[in-house]
């Protein structure tokens, strides 16, 4: 809304526009970042101006340029997904981590290496991507953040019913999941991975499935495997 868009604008130290046309006319490259569900609305509304050579982005893990922008290349313009592997989580502050975020990027061949160069021009590393991966690499992105967020949780609550309040959990549990992190950066994790399941010792696995319910079992397996 036009609250938000001043905010953004004031924020970011450049215009705002009172509708699309405006912001088409002035614009050679647009980046829709809605959430995923409304970048074909988006779309639906611009593909209704002039557009010619200009080109459109989006920045959704999972969308393919094409799946996005349908009927693109009868406005004579060009798509592109452009992704940040990085969790936006503070719309104010996680810019200053972005400058080491890796940058994936799909769409049109003909001004890839224009959408490219703007990223390699700020410092970041970027990656092409074809359409048919796009789904399994978000997937890809999604297990190593959303997913490890959720393992933390399932031992946060293991301490807990050892008596551990949440904070003293964490902050116990806090130097093993960086230096794990850090290891992995580095050394890759085969070369990370410790424990008893690393170690083959059997006698120590079958009492820590002995100790967990049958869904808790369930998933130490699957991740042991």
């Amino acid at each position: 809304d036009s609250v938000a868009a001043k905010e953004a604008a004031e924020f970011t130290r450049t215009e705002s526009f009172d509708s699309l046309k405006q912001l088409a006319d002035q614009s050679q490259i647009i980046f829709i970042t809605t959430p995923d569900s409304f970048i074909i609305p988006v779309w639906e509304q611009l593909k209704e101006l002039s557009l010619r050579n200009q080109i459109i982005c989006h920045c959704s893990g999972a969308l393919s340029a094409g799946d996005a922008f349908p009927g693109i290349d009868k406005c004579g313009a060009f798509g592109y997904s452009v992704h940040p592997l990085f969790a936006v989580s503070d719309k104010y502050n996680s810019y200053k981590e972005l400058s080491h975020a890796y940058f994936v990027i799909e769409g049109d061949e003909k001004h890839r290496e224009e959408i490219a160069g703007i990223f390699n021009n700020l410092g970041n590393e970027v990656r092409y991507i074809a359409a048919k991966d796009k789904v399994k690499y978000h997937c890809a992105a999604a297990v190593c953040s959303n997913h490890v967020v959720a393992l933390i949780q399932e031992s946060l609550d293991l301490m807990q019913e050892c008596g551990f309040d949440e904070e003293s959990a964490l902050k116990a549990l806090a130097p093993i999941m960086l230096g794990n992190m850090q290891h992995i950066a580095e050394r890759g994790t085969v070369n990370s991975l410790t424990g008893p399941v690393e170690r083959a010792d059997v006698k120590t696995v079958e009492k820590h499935l002995n100790c967990l319910d049958e869904k808790q079992q369930m998933l130490y397996r699957l991740l042991s495997e």
